[in-house]
């Protein structure tokens, strides 16, 4: 048979026993010199694709030739690997409420700000998904309630506690009070699946998930887990919580989760004493997380000063932002119409979600869809 490019590339493409293409094929006397691409790069796959051409050369070609074969590897594009929930019926926005330092109020800012979109006129649930210490059922003074089972479509699911217009499921209404949750990470994650899947949470607006302190398991769970729309940041001014906080927005911005952070809430940011209403005193320090928002390029959505009331209301389980016109409940309307503003712009360009409208109506903001 002829040493032609025409015969060689016929008789590879119909002997070859490995994946590989053929993407140039050069005779120069008896030298032929090949560009091979594979998307096998180790060198076993290589030596074998080599000594399989050989063959089919030596087996029907009298000439004897010299064979040199340049391999170039085919990059394969490999999907990032984002980390996407399943959508649940019924709920429009999830928001993530994390902290990267545990006691710096996540809790309580979840609830208050729970309330005061309820107040707003939006359909709220709060999903307690710190497994190892829950605290809102405390918070709204539920500590000792059991959701009930309910049939939906003939499959039991579990209904969430309602107080004060927030539906609400936690760890902590299936623990006892003085029982510790010793539970490793897989665990974790499949009670709180069940609480998100096999739960009839009905139509929301938003709904809250109470993160607890740090990056771990219980993040990644709940990420894989829930389509999270965006995420609230909570932080006192303190350098060591803010240095954790950095770390919390920096694990939400990662390529492989891409949750939008939608802002900061500084808690704890002062203290004015009732008897001196004019004076702050940054116990804490000062401008902590705005200097951070600043730094990070996300939005300072309000600060919440060290008020008495809040930590009181908390411990008797009815959130202070219950009271109406107080300063507290001020300031978690301003926060809550931040967080609104912010979750706008974030859905505005993706139509899978939906847009909330937001309307301001005596002071206060209420939903059209």
């Amino acid at each position: 048979m002829e040493l032609s490019k025409k015969n060689i590339l016929s008789l590879i493409e119909k002997n070859k026993k490995k994946d590989f293409k053929i993407i140039n094929l050069n005779i120069f006397g008896n030298e032929i010199l090949l560009d091979i691409e594979t998307n096998n790069p180790t060198l076993q796959s290589k030596k074998n694709i080599e000594n399989s051409i050989k063959e089919i050369i030596s087996e029907n070609f009298i000439e004897k030739v010299e064979l040199k074969i340049n391999f170039k590897v085919e990059k394969t594009e490999s999907p990032q690997n984002q980390i996407k929930g399943n959508p649940i019926k019924g709920i429009q926005n999830v928001i993530a409420i994390a902290s990267g330092k545990g006691g710096v109020g996540k809790s309580t800012v979840t609830s208050n700000i729970a309330i005061t979109l309820s107040k707003m006129g939006f359909k709220v649930g709060i999903l307690d998904a710190d497994i190892y210490g829950p605290s809102i059922p405390i918070m709204f003074d539920i500590a000792n309630e059991r959701p009930l089972s309910v049939n939906v479509d003939g499959k039991n699911k579990m209904k969430p506690i309602e107080s004060y217009g927030v539906k609400i499921l936690s760890i902590g209404f299936f623990t006892k009070p003085d029982q510790a949750v010793i539970w490793r990470g897989p665990m974790a994650s499949k009670a709180l699946n069940q609480m998100i899947f096999d739960a009839t949470w009905g139509e929301l607006d938003f709904l809250l998930v109470d993160l607890p302190p740090g990056t771990g398991d219980i993040h990644l769970s709940i990420l894989q887990a829930l389509p999270v729309t965006g995420s609230v940041i909570i932080s006192t001014p303190q350098n060591i919580a803010l240095a954790d906080a950095r770390k919390g927005i920096a694990m939400f911005n990662q390529k492989s989760i891409n949750v939008p952070v939608l802002g900061i809430v500084e808690n704890m940011a002062y203290f004015t004493p009732f008897e001196l209403p004019e004076n702050k005193y940054y116990i804490f320090g000062k401008d902590g997380a705005k200097n951070l928002s600043q730094d990070m390029n996300v939005k300072l959505l309000g600060e919440v000063p060290i008020v008495q009331s809040i930590r009181e209301a908390s411990d008797f389980g009815h959130p202070a932002s219950l009271q109406e016109n107080s300063k507290i409940s001020l300031t978690f309307e301003e926060i809550s119409k931040n967080l609104v503003s912010e979750l706008v712009k974030r859905n505005k360009d993706l139509p899978p979600s939906e847009i909330l409208k937001i309307t301001t109506m005596a002071g206060c903001s209420a939903v059209s869809k």
